[in-house]
């Protein structure tokens, strides 16, 4: 998965409610070793902050699955729905769990 961390997503002063830095460890400490975490720069979806992409396996992409972009991800519930999403089989293989559906956006619609 990759995690946006640059202007907009992280930042305190458009979300001060949110512990930006505890959600990127719970990320981490929430997948381990079985999954990658990557912090990103600008995404370009300021709209949609804090953005995480979660990114197919390697079987599921030769297959057709592609990244799945989610938006406005501050609750720290939604830490362990992403997890649990990736540990059941990611972006084509498992359907995305409702608590994310309505998160889920293209980043084509945001583009300038």
């Amino acid at each position: 998965m990759t995690i946006c961390r640059d202007c907009c997503c992280g930042d305190r002063k458009k979300h001060p409610e949110v512990d930006h830095d505890a959600q990127l460890e719970a990320f981490r400490g929430a997948v381990g070793d079985r999954h990658r975490v990557r912090v990103s720069e600008c995404l370009s979806v300021c709209e949609r902050s804090n953005v995480v992409v979660v990114h197919p396996t390697p079987a599921a992409r030769r297959d057709g699955a592609r990244l799945v972009h989610l938006g406005d991800v501050l609750e720290d519930h939604l830490v362990g729905a992403v997890v649990g999403w990736l540990d059941a089989g990611g972006p084509g293989v498992a359907q995305v769990p409702g608590e994310l559906a309505e998160r889920v956006f293209n980043p084509a619609d945001y583009a300038d």
